[in-house]
């Protein structure tokens, strides 16, 4: 496609455009039906622009009319308690129960490998060794601890909010670095299990395993779970750009981002209750099995609200994506 020609011929249109725009809403039903004719006509011409030859100052200029046109056709629609009741009932459950074919392997292999590492660690005092110091080992793993002081080092609201913080910047660092092909998503992951299986072999050894899963399992569960979701669907982000499927890699990669990054709100939300139990409820007084009790029944809350809200939202087509009206205009757009 000659690009000059291109703009020669439509010129005209696009400042007509640009020029019903301007009189806002002083046109009369003439101009309002030419107003959006034409916003239409020039959405397809960028369209055509981008796939064919993209021009990055012709690009720019059609994206700012076509947007500030489709505003004036469609309206500004302000966001809403029903949005966010969207989000959390729908939108939310259903774009993490499509990815479950991705998180759930994660999950498993991941658990697989911090347990692999774990036994490893704990059946080798030359690993051990390599660690620390046998001094520092025993001051990390007796009674009373760091690993045992490491959740009441801090005021509990404070701790709470730290934890929180942390693991939420790498559950949005999974789902953002997904779109490279996935490899820092991999990294991300393996810190993770290393951390978890140095703490197993290292208890483990020191005959106080079941202290350690005491203090992890009240908050890792549904902690671990979130990582495990936000992995999986950066890691499908990133098979993504490999392969994009039935649609363009660039309609698969906007609508599977759209929905990454409305998982990685919802993520911060379920990090939110797994950062309260980790200030609250691990460090406190509570029995070993009341404490892991709370874990498992957050745990099993989180599992049940992905299948039976989710379930249903992705059988009724829902992918989490934004509603119809809040995407680019895709049908208008097509050449």
């Amino acid at each position: 496609m000659d690009l000059d020609v291109y703009v020669t011929t439509h010129r005209a249109e696009w400042e007509r455009l640009d020029h019903l725009l301007r009189r806002g809403g002083k046109l009369t039903g003439a101009e309002a039906d030419e107003l959006v004719a034409l916003y239409q006509r020039t959405a397809t011409h960028l369209s055509i622009v981008q796939s064919g030859v993209p021009d990055p100052m012709l690009t720019a200029r059609l994206t700012q009319l076509v947007a500030r046109a489709r505003a004036t056709v469609a309206g500004t629609r302000r966001s809403s308690w029903r949005d966010a009741a969207r989000f959390l009932t729908t939108g939310f459950p259903a774009a993490v129960h499509r990815s479950r074919h991705w998180w759930i392997p994660t999950a498993v292999l991941s658990t697989l490998l911090a347990v692999l590492i774990g036994w490893w660690i704990g059946t080798h005092p030359e690993v051990q060794a390599s660690i620390g110091a046998p001094a520092e080992l025993r001051e990390m793993t007796r009674p009373g601890g760091q690993y045992e002081t490491y959740y009441s080092s801090h005021p509990a609201a404070s701790f709470a909010a730290q934890v929180w913080t942390n693991n939420a910047q790498a559950a949005a660092m999974c789902l953002v670095l997904g779109a490279f092909l996935g490899i820092p998503v991999l990294w991300i992951l393996f810190l993770n299990m290393l951390n978890l299986g140095v703490g197993i072999g290292l208890m483990s050894s020191a005959d106080r395993l079941d202290v350690f899963l005491g203090l992890i399992l009240p908050h890792g569960l549904l902690e671990l779970t979130a990582v495990f979701v936000a992995a999986g669907t950066g890691l499908r982000l990133g098979w993504t750009v490999i392969e994009p499927g039935p649609t363009t890699r660039r309609a698969a990669l906007a609508e599977r981002g759209r929905a990454a990054l409305g998982m990685a709100i919802g993520l911060a939300l379920v990090l939110f209750v797994s950062g309260l139990i980790e200030g609250f409820v691990t460090p406190s007084d509570l029995p070993t099995w009341a404490r892991i009790t709370i874990g498992i029944t957050a745990e099993l809350a989180f599992l049940a609200y992905i299948h039976v809200l989710g379930g249903r939202a992705s059988r009724a087509g829902d992918r989490g994506d934004l509603e119809e009206p809040d995407r680019n205009a895709t049908l208008l757009t097509a050449a």
